[in-house]
């Protein structure tokens, strides 16, 4: 593989996982929203409360505020596999060097 066809590549993974990323920060202050213990009341902008999402800590737990966060999940998961396989990838192709 070339190198410029090597940055090519990994200059649209990263942008596909950023993507994939902001939709699931985005599901997450969705969420914050409609759970009443996690919902920001201070008028100051706040980060994301990811982890309490993910672990379900505080969350509402009626069924669309729950569909919401397993598909959170799954996308961070897609993240996750991204980088896996991006891991994967470029010990492959070091090896065959």
């Amino acid at each position: 593989m070339t190198g410029t066809s090597f940055y090519l590549l990994c200059g649209v993974w990263a942008l596909a996982m950023l993507a994939v990323f902001i939709q699931a920060i985005r599901l997450s202050y969705r969420i914050e929203a409609r759970s009443p213990d996690l919902a920001n009341r201070s008028g100051f902008p706040r980060n994301a409360m990811m982890f309490h999402t993910v672990t379900n800590m505080n969350v509402a737990r009626d069924q669309e505020t729950q569909a919401m966060r397993r598909r959170m999940n799954r996308l961070l998961l897609i993240v996750l596999a991204g980088f896996a396989l991006l891991w994967a990838g470029v010990s492959l192709v070091q090896s065959v060097e």
